[in-house]
C-alpha cells in the first residue's frame, strides 16, 4: 500500500478545479538534483534508441534550439526511480484513490524565444484509447512568470467531459470565454491536473530558460500503456534525429 502525501483538502480542492498547486513539493536540494539530471539530459547527444529530443526555432533568432525531452525513464535511472515509487507517485495515487502507473514522461525546456503552448485538454491528443482519465505532475525546475510563460489553467471545467475537437487547440467560444488562471510557481512546486482540464501557457520572452517537468499517469486498473503509447507516438511524431527530411511532421495538440 502506498502512503498518503495529499491531505484530504488538498484532494477536495483537486476534485473541485481539476487542478492543485503545491508550493514546495520537492526541497531546494531534490530540486538541485533534478537540475542536475535535466543538464545531463539536454547535454546528451541525440542517439537513435536512447531519450527523444525536440527543437523549435526560436523566435528571437529563428535558430534551432531544444524545446522538449520524452520518454527518458527506459535511460536514466535516477528519473525512473523519481517517477516510480517516489512521492509523485505516491501523490497522483492520492488523486485517483487508487495505485497510480507511469504513462508518459516528459521535459518542456521553453528556452529564451520559445514559443509557448495552445490552449488544449490533453486528451484532445488521443489519450482516452489507453485509459478513461490521466493525471499528469508538473514539476517546476525553473520558476516560471508571467515573462517566461507560466502554465495557465481554467477552474471547475476538468468534468465537462471533451468540451473541444479532437487534435485542434481549444477555442474561446468551446470554454465560453472563461477566464485562464496562471499558476506561478516557484522552483521546487507541483501543480497536478487531470487530463480533462483545460491548460495553457505564454511564450518565454526572458533570457533565461524555463524548464518544467510533466509526469503523467494512469490509474493501475486501467493497466499499463507506456510502451505502446510511445510505439505509436513514434509513428506519428518521432524524435528529431530519427525523422524523414522530406517529411513534414505537425505537432497537433
Amino acid at each position: 500500500m502506498i502512503n498518503t502525501t495529499l491531505s484530504t483538502e488538498q484532494i477536495s480542492a483537486f476534485n473541485r478545479d481539476g487542478f492543485l498547486h503545491v508550493p514546495a513539493f520537492f526541497t531546494q536540494r531534490e530540486i538541485t538534483e533534478i537540475s542536475t539530471w535535466t543538464d545531463e539530459l539536454s547535454l546528451a547527444p541525440e542517439i537513435i534508441g536512447k531519450d527523444w529530443k525536440y527543437f523549435e526555432e526560436s523566435a528571437l533568432d529563428r535558430t534551432r534550439i531544444l524545446c522538449r525531452i520524452e520518454n527518458f525513464a527506459p535511460v536514466h535511472q535516477h528519473f525512473d526511480a523519481l517517477m516510480r515509487g517516489g512521492q509523485m507517485q505516491t501523490a497522483v495515487s492520492d488523486l485517483f484513490g487508487e495505485e497510480a502507473v507511469l504513462f508518459k514522461d516528459k521535459i518542456n525546456f521553453k528556452m529564451p524565444g520559445g514559443n509557448g503552448f495552445s490552449a488544449h485538454q490533453d486528451v484532445q491528443a488521443g489519450w482516452d484509447v489507453y485509459a478513461p482519465l490521466h493525471i499528469t505532475a508538473m514539476i517546476s525546475i525553473d520558476a516560471t512568470t508571467v515573462e517566461n510563460g507560466s502554465l495557465e489553467m481554467l477552474p471547475g471545467q476538468h468534468d465537462k467531459g471533451l468540451i473541444g475537437k479532437k487534435w485542434e487547440p481549444l477555442t474561446e467560444v468551446d470554454t465560453k470565454h472563461a477566464p485562464y488562471v496562471p499558476v506561478h510557481c516557484n522552483s521546487g512546486d507541483a501543480v497536478f491536473f487531470d487530463s480533462y482540464a483545460p491548460h495553457k501557457s505564454g511564450p518565454n520572452s526572458t533570457d533565461s530558460a524555463r524548464r518544467v517537468l510533466y509526469v503523467t499517469y494512469n490509474a493501475n486498473s486501467s493497466g499499463d500503456h507506456r510502451v505502446r503509447y510511445y510505439e505509436d507516438k513514434h509513428k506519428s511524431y518521432p524524435p528529431d534525429i530519427e525523422r524523414d527530411q522530406a517529411k513534414d511532421y505537425s505537432y497537433k495538440v
